[in-house]
Order: C-alpha cells, then structure tokens, then sequence
C-alpha cells in the first residue's frame, strides 16, 4: 500500500481535499482507506443504549459490529494512549492508498495544507517528512520552498502527483519512508 498524510490546522481543508483524492483515486480504480486522528476528548461510534454501547459499558475491551456492508471495530484503552499512524495502518485490510489525516507530528511521507488567512505557522520549514504544500495562496507562503506546491482549487494536480509518483509512497510495515 502507498500511504501520504495530509497535515495542518483545524480550518485548513484537509477534510475537504481528502475527499476530492478519495473520488479521484477511486476514479482511478485505486482501492483507498483513511486514517484519521481525532483531537476531541472523545468520540464514538455508537450511541448510548445501543447494544454495542451496553457491551462497552459492561466492560468489553472490544466490540466488533458487522452487518453484510461494512464493519466498525471499537476499542477501549483502559488508560489513554499515545496513538500512532504506523499502529493505525496495520490495522487496514489491504488497499492500494491510506490517507491520513492529522498526525502533524507523524513521521510519514506528509502534504501540509496551509491558508495564510488562518495566520497559523507552516509546517514545512522544520518538518523533513513534508513532501509538498497545499495552499489557496502559493505567493503568500512564508519562506521560499522547492517542495511542489499544490493549489486547493485544483487537487487535480496533487493527484496526479500522487498517481505519478506511486512508488516514493510505498509504505512497508516497520518501515517509516
């Protein structure tokens, strides 16, 4: 599998342009999964009286809920943990890209969004795993770059970037780059 993070603040557009490389990786007969960091306090799947949530409740460590379409599995750690991408990955059933989302201290290959307008610092300067920048400003990025910049309103160009350079974004379990 191929693996590319997308990185930057809240209000960036990660969201957004994953779900335009989603579509276009799909169009391309790509099989895509995403990885995705949540920074609430909290967040569930199931909702509470639900038989799964009764079975968290009553102490389940795990809880897998299936039907004929898809499959969630929900996980307790009985204290918190530092989540990590590399652990989220081998997770995955096999595909041909998993995009993550968030992760802006993750050390894999990254594309950083950034917008000036959210007056927040780039990340690129002083992150060796930002391969490339999407922005809705190129000429308002704060230091000079040879990374490839990308235009949000034109994710076309990223990904035919990611397309073209495949195999820079093979990933290997235990291998990070």
């Amino acid at each position: 599998m191929k693996v590319i993070g997308l990185a930057g603040y809240s209000g960036s557009g990660k969201t957004t342009l994953i779900e335009q490389l989603i579509a276009g990786l799909k169009a391309a007969g790509q099989r895509v999964s995403v990885v995705k960091h949540a920074h609430k306090d909290s967040f569930d799947i199931d909702h509470p009286g639900k038989d799964s949530w009764r079975h968290r409740q009553a102490g389940a460590l795990e809880v897998v809920v299936a039907n004929a379409r898809r499959m969630a599995l929900i996980r307790e750690f009985p204290q918190p943990v530092e989540i990590e991408p590399h652990a989220l990955l081998a997770e995955l059933a096999p595909c041909d890209w998993a995009l993550v989302e968030g992760f802006k201290h993750g050390d894999l290959p990254k594309i950083e969004v950034w917008r000036a307008e959210l007056g927040r610092p780039a990340m690129y300067p002083n992150d060796p795993f930002i391969v490339g920048i999407a922005t809705d400003d190129p000429a308002a990025l704060p230091e000079p770059t040879g990374l490839p910049v990308f235009r949000l309103d034109a994710p076309e160009a990223l990904l035919d970037h990611l397309l073209a350079s495949g195999e820079r974004y093979q990933y290997t379990q235990g291998h990070h780059g």
